[in-house]
């Protein structure tokens, strides 16, 4: 289904940034995902958090792959350029982009099956390479374009609608991130827009890949067995005249983490605990970063920013690149002939 068009009026009283913008400059098409689906959530607060920073819209570069997450970028910055990529290889991509063009604010959006299983190498490639971008994971646990199959994310114990228990232990990406030398590590909320805002500022301004984990449920796959409402009942009692599909409509899962542990409701009734990282907490070590982590895994989601270094140079510093874009350089400088190249090739002779 199309995206539907939003109106073109804007209220006039709505407060511009520092370009004379409002926030409805930072939207794009109308949302076609499931009602209430905590990636709508993650949108809007990527709106907020561009306009906030007064970016200019056609400075950005959305970046995407396959599944209900790589639908997002559709969803905000319509005048920014863009590019959906096939499953698993956006990372690739917005690196060749990111070495031609070191000039834009380079936004990745995955989802946990997109990036930690199929793309798993191709993540760990662009953090590796410390690429200028904010790579943001919309974590819900399931494959929901494919009917809500475990992604790599899922808990063990965790079910499938039909009842099935996930027996396999989870890929955490901000372990991962820790471990392979992440330079920004941040997770969040989609229902805590006072949280995930900030953040995805900071992301956004950080000198390399900044890798910000947002759990967001997922309003399909997380109704419960044995709900005359469910869709795994109505499939097994209805007596289909025409092949189609109707997700219902439920509530935005909205609150803010406070201090301490907060228990949050599913759509499905389960409940999820976060907590915000504690006063004094230091980002800048990252073995005290692993322990603290390690000490809150029993039931708890640590949220906020986790890990921060800002020392550790970008890809172009690493390849001493230069400082114009490769865009904007000309021709004959990039491809001197052939005289230049026969003359270096002479050193490997």
């Amino acid at each position: 289904m199309p995206s539907i068009s939003k109106p073109i009026a804007v209220h006039p009283g709505l407060q511009t940034n520092d370009l004379g913008l409002t926030v409805r400059d930072y939207e794009g098409a109308m949302s076609t995902l499931c009602a209430g689906c905590g990636h709508d959530s993650i949108t809007a607060a990527l709106i907020r958090a561009l306009w906030e920073l007064s970016i200019q819209p056609h400075r950005i570069a959305k970046m995407s792959g396959i599944g209900c997450s790589s639908k997002t970028p559709t969803y905000f910055a319509s005048g920014a350029h863009g590019f959906n990529a096939v499953h698993g290889r956006m990372p690739a991509v917005a690196t060749g982009a990111a070495a031609a063009n070191r000039e834009l604010y380079y936004v990745g959006i995955s989802g946990d099956g997109d990036s930690l299983s199929i793309g798993l190498g191709q993540m760990s490639h662009a953090i590796r390479r410390n690429v200028r971008m904010l790579y943001v994971i919309e974590n819900n646990g399931v494959y929901g374009l494919t009917k809500g199959q475990f992604s790599a994310s899922a808990d063990v114990g965790s079910k499938l609608k039909k009842g099935e228990g996930n027996q396999m232990a989870p890929i955490d990406p901000v372990y991962l991130g820790l471990s392979i030398g992440a330079t920004f590590v941040a997770r969040s909320f989609s229902g805590d827009k006072e949280q995930l805002v900030p953040i995805l500022k900071a992301a956004l301004k950080h000198r390399g890949l900044a890798l910000v984990d947002v759990i967001s449920p997922c309003v399909t796959f997380n109704d419960h067995e044995g709900s005359t409402k469910s869709y795994l009942y109505t499939r097994r009692h209805d007596q289909p005249v025409a092949q189609a599909d109707l997700v219902p409509p439920a509530e935005e899962i909205s609150a803010p983490i406070g201090k301490g542990v907060t228990t949050i409701e599913m759509h499905d009734g389960s409940l999820v605990r976060f907590s915000t990282v504690p006063e004094g907490y230091d980002p800048r070590d990252r073995a005290k970063v692993f322990q603290y982590l390690q000490h809150q895994a029993h039931g708890v989601i640590p949220t906020g920013l986790l890990y921060l270094d800002e020392s550790v140079p970008d890809m172009h510093e690493i390849n001493n690149t230069s400082d114009t874009p490769l865009v904007q350089v000309p021709f004959e400088s990039l491809c001197p002939g052939a005289g230049a190249l026969e003359k270096l090739m002479e050193d490997f002779r």
